[in-house]
């Protein structure tokens, strides 16, 4: 699938007008349904190609946090052939009790993936975690950036931040 399939898939699949609240409290009149989109086999195999091209010889683990992140880092993983953690929104209260699914290996280097960056609150908070079990983030890498802040916020964090689209790719104006 070319880029320009691609960003024309994502957009059929996942574009919704509407009033809609972000997960960071803001209000919008379009919403991008990240599930849409990674539902969808030949988008989510795609992506995965994708998000692999940042894949250096320096990372050695992919990491996505819970839930948009799970299948866009399972198919990178796969892509790339590394293996990849999941990053829980809070610990669980049962089992192991983990923040985090997978193995972490000592000292890793990690390609953190995430579905839509908007202010970029969700993907910090997730390499906030790895960073404190030891994790090197090589870079954190999106689908979608809306251009509402998240390239600013994961940048003055500290961290190398990439997008594969953003919402002028995918011809959103508002």
């Amino acid at each position: 699938m070319t880029r320009e399939q691609l960003i024309a898939r994502i957009r059929e699949t996942a574009y919704l007008e509407g009033d809609f609240t972000l997960r960071s409290g803001r209000k919008s009149k379009y919403y991008l349904d990240k599930y849409r989109f990674e539902t969808q086999p030949d988008i989510l195999a795609a992506l995965g190609r994708e998000f692999a091209r940042y894949v250096t010889p320096a990372v050695t683990l992919i990491a996505g946090a819970e839930l948009g992140g799970v299948p866009l880092a399972a198919t990178t993983a796969i892509a790339a052939q590394k293996p990849f953690v999941i990053v829980r929104n809070a610990k669980k209260d049962y089992g192991t009790g983990n923040v985090m699914e997978g193995i972490l290996p000592p000292n890793p280097h990690v390609l953190l993936v995430e579905d839509i960056a908007t202010t970029g609150g969700q993907v910090l908070e997730a390499a906030q975690v790895l960073r404190q079990r030891g994790a090197t983030i090589e870079a954190i890498v999106a689908v979608i950036d809306r251009q509402e802040g998240a390239r600013e916020n994961i940048t003055s964090a500290g961290f190398l931040f990439h997008s594969l689209f953003t919402k002028a790719d995918l011809g959103i104006t508002g």
